[in-house]
């Protein structure tokens, strides 16, 4: 099949390689020219403008796949692709968006006659070798159509599926990432209670035992012995400060909206949030009652410095489904730059020795201006 790619970055860029790999021809553009030019060197037809990347495709309808962050990037590029297209073609949004905008930009879609399908994406940076797990939502048609594609960039036959209308993709794929969240959590909470024993453990041979016949065997598991292997099982040149990128907040907002019990996921997200500061002003506050009421003894503050906030605590998620479907009319160009320069910022720091926080930090602070000032107006 033939399709047009918006995206390249590690995980976009690995997608359009397997499929290119699968005998797809594929149109490619990404903002940053460079990353075009590399899709070019793995055989994509390279495209270094939107315009430029709707006329290269012949096929009909044409199919365009977005693989940018989610909120105003995504939001952007629907805007710019839709006086491009035609009736009867087809947008593809493989990004982690809130189930609710998709709903939403359907329905936008709809109004011109253009097809739109979610197709919520995992397997990473490993997709490359190992394929994606996907899972769609939107007309059972166009999934039927864009068949050829799915079955080239899972794993296997039963490595994705359709799971009904417009949003259920993302949905499906929100609560993938809840679940997630959750066993990150409790992998994390047994190493660190097997490094606090008097037991000197190999954690990467005991995860690799682990792995053959035990119980909780994963393919997490199989990471951490990777992982155990390459940095010891000290972690001393990793930082215990872990991101969260929306989905586990949308999951124990629908959750509560449900009046569904999600007691581990609602804990190992909020397990994220003390991860990130350097001081718990909670528990400052604790420590200072017990003092009061009971005479305990506190412990002086050692130049503590943070300055963190609840506010800086924020992902750079986009909405949450706490209200309506958000309509895809709020935002800016400007908006949709700034998130997707950060993000490639954040990428060019992973690839590097250095230490990424600053950039974590600068990531935070761009998004966070950028919806307060939705909300705002």
């Amino acid at each position: 099949m033939e399709l047009g790619f918006i995206g390249l970055g590690r995980m976009g860029a690995n997608m359009v390689e397997r499929l290119l790999l699968g005998g797809h021809r594929i149109v490619a553009y990404n903002r940053s020219p460079e990353k075009t030019r590399e899709a070019a060197q793995n055989g994509a037809v390279p495209a270094f403008s939107l315009e430029e990347l709707v006329s290269n495709l012949q096929e009909m309808p044409r199919a365009v796949w977005i693989m940018v962050p989610a909120g105003d990037p995504t939001t952007q590029q629907i805007r710019q692709l839709i006086p491009l297209l035609k009736e009867g073609d087809i947008i593809i949004d493989g990004g982690n968006s809130n189930f609710r905008d998709s709903i939403a930009r359907a329905k936008i879609l709809q109004e011109h006659n253009i097809h739109f399908m979610d197709v919520g994406t995992s397997g990473g940076i490993w997709g490359l070798k190992n394929g994606y797990c996907m899972m769609m939502g939107g007309e059972r048609d166009i999934f039927e159509h864009l068949r050829p594609l799915f079955a080239t960039l899972a794993p296997n036959a039963d490595g994705y599926d359709y799971f009904g209308p417009h949003g259920a993709g993302h949905f499906t794929k929100m609560v993938h990432n809840g679940i997630e969240y959750g066993m990150l959590q409790s992998y994390g909470e047994g190493f660190e209670i097997l490094k606090a024993s008097d037991y000197q453990i190999d954690f990467a041979r005991l995860s690799r035992v682990w792995n053959n016949g035990g119980v909780v065997r994963s393919w997490l598991l199989e990471l951490a012995e990777r992982a155990f292997e390459q940095d010891g099982e000290g972690l001393d040149n990793i930082r215990g400060y872990v991101e969260d990128s929306g989905e586990g907040r949308w999951t124990v907002l629908e959750a509560i909206a449900h009046s569904v019990p999600a007691p581990v996921i609602t804990l190992s997200l909020m397990a994220r949030f003390y991860s990130r500061q350097d001081e718990s002003y909670s528990a400052q506050v604790i420590a200072a009652l017990r003092n009061q009421f009971g005479g305990h003894a506190v412990r002086a503050a050692d130049a503590i410095e943070s300055q963190v906030a609840a506010e800086s605590l924020k992902s750079v998620a986009p909405g949450t489904p706490s209200v309506s479907a958000t309509t895809t009319n709020v935002g800016s160009e400007e908006a949709s730059n700034a998130v997707q320069d950060s993000s490639a910022a954040a990428e060019q720091a992973a690839e590097s020795s250095g230490d990424a926080s600053k950039v974590v930090r600068d990531i935070q602070g761009t998004a966070q201006g950028i919806y307060k000032s939705k909300i705002d107006r």
